[in-house]
């Protein structure tokens, strides 16, 4: 991200994102990697809007049993509040944070997903 300071662009870290490691299912990365594409945005903005989705409901169910073969390790960031939030709802349902990463791939509103130029966002100081 760049922020306008005393009249200079200045290149700075985005405070309010984290960085974090899942393991997840590999054709649910194909999936969100060809959206990605047609939505000019990237994976880890689809997975955040599924994010603050899902937080939205009351609960979520979710078959263990039906928990998918081929997980992959992920990594990709996302805001803090959003990532810290999922986890409490995840232990809120008793599901590994995982599950409801998963799951929050039916909850992604393109409409309102994050332009891959987003992290490149100029922010007056």
């Amino acid at each position: 991200m760049w922020k306008i300071i005393n009249g200079k662009l200045v290149q700075t870290v985005d405070e309010t994102r984290t960085e974090y490691k899942t393991r997840i299912s590999a054709s649910l990365i194909k999936k969100l990697k060809i959206i990605a594409q047609e939505s000019n945005s990237h994976i880890g903005y689809l997975l955040e809007n599924g994010f603050e989705n899902i937080l939205n409901e009351s609960e979520l169910i979710y078959d263990k049993k039906n928990r998918p073969k081929d997980r992959v390790e992920f990594r990709t960031t996302c805001d803090k509040d959003t990532l810290e939030n999922l986890r409490l709802f995840a232990k809120s349902n008793k599901l590994n944070l995982n599950d409801v990463i998963e799951a929050s791939e039916s909850y992604i509103n393109l409409e309102e997903v994050k332009n891959a130029d987003w992290r490149y966002r100029i922010e007056k100081e």
